[in-house]
């Protein structure tokens, strides 16, 4: 072996490297793209825009550790009732009360007015997240079991 014209010492710096194919190359080239592919398609679902998505509008302090909340719900299949959880924070930041809300099938967006009972004083409302996923029990108009 050589290295810029001067020759190197036998077997001091090992076999020399075998050329990798050009199968090997094209192989690991396309198992690359799937990869990058399949990790772009995760992102688009997982960090993509929601399906739905709720907008606070505004919050108010009712007697007795309530607190009112006004949101909109913009869905993309407006023919398909949602269920959202909204929630009250206290002043130190914990969860005071959380409720499931039954968005009726109907006109998208919608304005949701609700009342959320607190375990504390409550200094904030929002909205923690929505579904299309609605319990049998929303749906029905029955109590929850359990």
């Amino acid at each position: 072996m050589t290295v810029a014209g001067h020759a190197l010492p036998e077997g001091r710096y090992g076999k020399p490297r075998a050329k990798r194919s050009r199968r090997t190359t094209v192989v690991l080239i396309a198992l690359g793209l799937l990869a990058g592919g399949g990790a772009t398609y995760l992102a688009y679902t997982n960090l993509g825009s929601a399906p739905i998505e709720a907008e606070r509008i505004s919050f108010a302090n009712q007697p007795d550790n309530r607190m009112q909340l006004v949101f909109d719900v913009t869905r993309q299949t407006p023919d398909l009732a949602a269920v959202c959880i909204v929630r009250t924070r206290g002043i130190d930041g914990g969860e005071g009360g959380r409720k499931e809300v039954y968005i009726a099938p109907g006109p998208s967006p919608v304005r949701v007015t609700t009342v959320i009972s607190s375990s504390s004083e409550p200094v904030t409302a929002d909205v923690f997240g929505c579904s299309y996923q609605v319990p049998a029990y929303l749906s029905t108009g029955q109590p929850p079991t359990g």
